[in-house]
């Protein structure tokens, strides 16, 4: 019998990939959106005009604790993907980031305790680990707010921790590293190196000796789907992330590489965040999620980042090179 899910964040970048494949595998899907005005899916747009039969789209606000409880209710698996999740924004508007990753949790934690629902998907950050301690990073790492975006995920982990030892709720906690692919945002540094190899000689990056993780999508929403079928694993955090990783000048250039070009990489000073708030090393300790999970990335780096840039030359609307996307 086909399973109930409930997804928040469902017209975002990770979550609409997610929706399509709980879709195709006959989950039933509620999606709740961000409420606009335009009635708009986000990247669930094109099932808009024939949705499959399987899923239900709900417009909303996770900070709404009554629209929450109400949209929760029949479901039996919840992915709780809603977030704010832009680093530069967050120095900017600091409560927001707290109202919705922070309370905006607790709404779908207590709805989910309420429902009754069989496992509860939360998704953390590699970003709360902060600078590392000691690489590469397992889920034993201490947790550091290195930014308001960094310090609102821990108390949203806080929460699902609180609530798993409060009241028993049956959630996992998946943390991703660097997720990438086609309907990232402008705001991320790879369709923003793409977008700008494409328009232009010059790309204008922030730090360039800064080390990441980097994880296609359809790796990490594979991640997403094994969490939620997974035995015996409620109240666990596990990582999802490749354990290699790149700088973002070895990053570029790989770009440039696989593009056929040569250009020029500027150091933006509006790009480079505040020198305690940097966290130069992001690597993934994801043996946790071999053993849990049976889950280990698939798609390597050159592939990933191919099939990326084909999706930034198909929409290149989505795209403003010449601008900072915070």
């Amino acid at each position: 019998m086909a399973k109930k899910a409930f997804l928040t964040g469902a017209g975002g970048f990770i979550a609409s990939h997610l929706a399509e494949a709980l879709i195709k595998n006959n989950w039933h899907v509620t999606a709740l959106i961000h409420y606009n005005s335009r009635n708009d899916w986000g990247w669930l747009e094109p099932l808009h005009r024939q949705p499959p039969t399987n899923l239900k789209v709900l417009l909303g606000d996770i900070t709404d604790p009554f629209l929450v409880r109400e949209a929760v209710e029949g479901s039996e698996v919840i992915f709780h993907l809603a977030a704010l999740i832009a680093i530069p924004y967050s120095y900017q508007a600091q409560a927001s980031y707290v109202q919705t990753n922070v309370a905006g949790t607790l709404n779908l934690a207590e709805a989910a305790r309420q429902a009754g629902v069989s496992r509860f998907i939360h998704t953390s950050t590699s970003e709360v680990y902060g600078s590392a301690r000691y690489t590469p990073l397992d889920e034993e790492h201490p947790l550091q707010g290195q930014s308001p975006y960094s310090a609102s995920k821990i108390g949203a982990d806080k929460v699902i921790e609180s609530y798993v030892c409060s009241f028993s709720l049956p959630a996992v906690t998946v943390r991703p590293f660097n997720t990438y692919g086609p309907r990232q945002s402008a705001r991320a540094v790879i369709p923003s190196i793409i977008a700008q190899a494409l328009q232009g000689n010059a790309v204008r990056l922030g730090s360039l000796d800064t080390i990441r993780d980097l994880t296609f999508v359809s790796d990490t929403v594979a991640g997403f789907l094994r969490a939620a079928q997974a035995g015996g694993i409620d109240g666990q955090t596990i990582n999802l992330g490749t354990g290699e990783a790149v700088s973002i000048r070895q990053l570029a250039q790989t770009v440039f590489d696989l593009l056929g070009v040569s250009r020029t990489i500027i150091t933006d000073p509006q790009r480079i965040r505040p020198a305690a708030s940097e966290v130069q090393q992001l690597v993934s300790d994801n043996r946790k999620a071999k053993k849990l999970l049976d889950w280990q990335p698939i798609v390597s780096l050159p592939d990933g980042l191919s099939q990326t840039i084909e999706w930034v030359r198909q929409h290149p609307e989505s795209f403003h090179p010449e601008e900072y996307a915070q």
